[in-house]
């Protein structure tokens, strides 16, 4: 039980620094909290403590399976356990995907701290922008996601700057099964060299740091690596007897491009995420299209796209032709 006080200590130290800046006391207040409980303050001009290989891992670098052979070839094994990984979204509308993506994530890396008997608390600090556009975490819709409620920390600075720092000062203690930082767009405040500075950190920390962008474009970073997650339909429920029923939502389903990885070419999968096993299975293109029961497309159909289901009703009635009346011109 000793080895579990310090932990816990560091991690009320570092929420009550969060909540100095969420009721607006001030970043040097919040630093000064944060000093006294050994969070120091970062020079932003001094170099890195850790000199990296060009792709920024080593060949011992700790990972975590996804169980998706394509996906985890490309990330060089799996989701790096020291480092930082992007996580971006194209549009505001997909940020949900790119949220329960990220969601299922962390549950894996708390899922394995809590297996080695360690706290593994999450941090989620979601930019002020960004809590707006998509919305705060809901704690039931966390806990059927997967991700264990009494072991989380959301915090919402109303800043980029703010949450920066209060992400730099988490990732020097390895406490946090995981560190996840929401923000919007591309800011200038967060360009090559803050990404770089964070994936140092994170490293030095052995913390997994989570990146999600919304709404952002692809641009240079200094994560390891980065995968942009769209929206996919959800597979069919199954029936004891492995039929799908019909009409049925089952596990969401994400379909994730690593476009920054070890691979040539940018590697596309679909994952579909099973919260009670807490492990994603690997999905085909149209195997996730199962809700609509559609039937197999006839090699050389004039058009070769999979057919919708009929309506319940069946097709509405055309209406009845009216008598065309020629009018006279107004002018």
């Amino acid at each position: 039980m000793a080895e579990k006080a310090v932990p816990r200590e560091t991690v009320r130290a570092l929420r009550d620094a969060i909540a100095r800046l969420e009721r607006g006391t001030g970043t040097r207040a919040a630093e000064r909290a944060g000093e006294e409980a050994g969070f120091h303050r970062l020079n932003r001009d001094e170099p890195p403590a850790t000199i990296l290989r060009e792709d920024g891992m080593s060949k011992a670098e700790p990972v975590l399976p996804l169980g998706v052979p394509a996906l985890d070839q490309a990330l060089a094994g799996g989701l790096p356990l020291r480092g930082m990984t992007e996580i971006r979204v194209r549009e505001t509308r997909d940020a949900g995907a790119g949220i329960g993506f990220t969601l299922a994530l962390a549950a894996l890396c708390q899922a394995r701290r809590r297996e080695g008997g360690e706290l593994g608390p999450v941090l989620w600090i979601a930019e002020g922008m960004a809590l707006k556009e998509a919305g705060a975490p809901y704690g039931i819709g966390l806990v059927g996601h997967g991700v264990d409620l009494s072991r989380a920390l959301l915090s919402s600075p109303k800043s980029l700057k703010e949450a920066l720092w209060i992400a730099e000062a988490a990732l020097n203690f390895p406490v946090f099964a995981a560190v996840v930082l929401e923000m919007r767009g591309n800011p200038a405040a967060l360009g090559f060299q803050e990404s770089r500075r964070l994936q140092v950190r994170a490293r030095g920390g052995g913390v997994p740091l989570l990146l999600v962008r919304q709404a952002g474009e692809e641009e240079a970073s200094g994560a390891l690596f980065r995968l942009s997650v769209l929206p996919a339909p959800a597979a069919a429920r199954l029936l004891p007897d492995g039929r799908p029923l019909a009409g049925s939502i089952g596990n969401p389903v994400f379909h994730v491009v690593a476009e920054k990885s070890r691979a040539f070419a940018p590697v596309d999968a679909y994952l579909e995420w099973s919260a009670h096993e807490r492990r994603f299975y690997p999905l085909a293109p149209l195997g996730s299209l199962a809700l609509f029961d559609t039937e197999p497309v006839p090699a050389g159909a004039a058009h070769p796209v999979a057919p919708l289901s009929a309506s319940a009703d069946g097709p509405d009635r055309a209406g009845a032709l009216g008598a065309v009346v020629a009018f006279r011109r107004a002018s």
